[in-house]
């Protein structure tokens, strides 16, 4: 199981790297792109157990908002469109589930337009880019660091009934990670951009919402009896496992980025 994620990795961060570098439309599709692979996932994980939800517009409404973001795009307008199509296609159906409808709304925006404030981050100017390596840099050392505590030394369970196998000392790992990856980029990327003081709170909050989220997926899984979200990804399971850290963690770096 090792061997494959180490291949998937040594293949995907190079490419990832390079899209994050190349920006504008290169790094928007691949945002989109992974909003609508998350959408996806997220209905083929409710549908697998059972949860009832409109695949379709699931799919469309998640990959339109993430495209809104990526792209500049009317989000309201979308949002609002998206909502009302939801609404008059449950009321056309022959057994109007309003469970159907919110979970439907709640897939796309949760697996869809939460992720692609990714691509929010990487047109902030004039250092957009080197926040968002700093973003992605800060939540693999907390998912690395988390994972190799929780193993070693990990003995009091964080959340059990969502995923039995995260500990509290593995979060305080991941929480320390981030705000070292932080105050790291801050000494060598980002010293005229921002201070210790404000890195080191930016890692607070990835470190907090990075963890949160990844919780906030499990729930999603744990809700449906799903185990992983898909297997596209050899050795990580499917793109919503793989991003999961992002859905909370993106939208808080962007907006404490916006109101610094």
């Amino acid at each position: 199981m090792l061997l494959p994620r180490v291949l998937t990795a040594l293949v995907g961060i190079p490419l990832l790297l390079w899209l994050v570098h190349a920006g504008g439309l290169a790094f928007g599709v691949f945002t989109t792109g992974v909003s609508a692979l998350c959408c996806y996932e997220y209905a083929l994980v409710l549908r697998l157990g059972g949860r009832p939800v409109q695949p379709i517009l699931t799919i469309l409404f998640g990959t339109a908002l993430a495209a809104c973001a990526a792209f500049g795009g009317p989000a309201g307008f979308v949002l609002t469109m998206g909502i009302a199509l939801v609404t008059f296609v449950e009321m056309a159906s022959s057994t109007h589930s309003l469970d159907r409808a919110a979970l439907t709304v709640f897939g796309a925006l949760f697996a869809g337009w939460m992720p692609a404030h990714l691509a929010l981050i990487r047109d902030l100017r004039p250092h957009g880019e080197a926040f968002l390596l700093m973003t992605f840099v800060s939540v693999w050392c907390m998912d690395t660091a988390a994972y190799a505590a929780g193993r070693s030394i990990g003995r009091h369970p964080l959340a059990p009934a969502l995923s039995p196998k995260k500990t509290w000392e593995g979060a305080f790992a991941g929480f320390v990670a981030s705000v070292a990856a932080c105050l790291t980029f801050q000494r060598f990327a980002l010293q005229d951009a921002v201070s210790p003081l404000f890195a080191a709170g930016l890692g607070i909050a990835i470190g907090i919402s990075g963890q949160l989220s990844d919780l906030a997926e499990s729930m999603v899984k744990r809700d449906a009896g799903v185990k992983d979200s898909g297997a596209l990804l050899p050795g990580h399971g499917g793109v919503l496992d793989r991003f999961d850290s992002f859905i909370l963690c993106a939208p808080t770096v962007y907006y404490v980025l916006s109101f610094r």
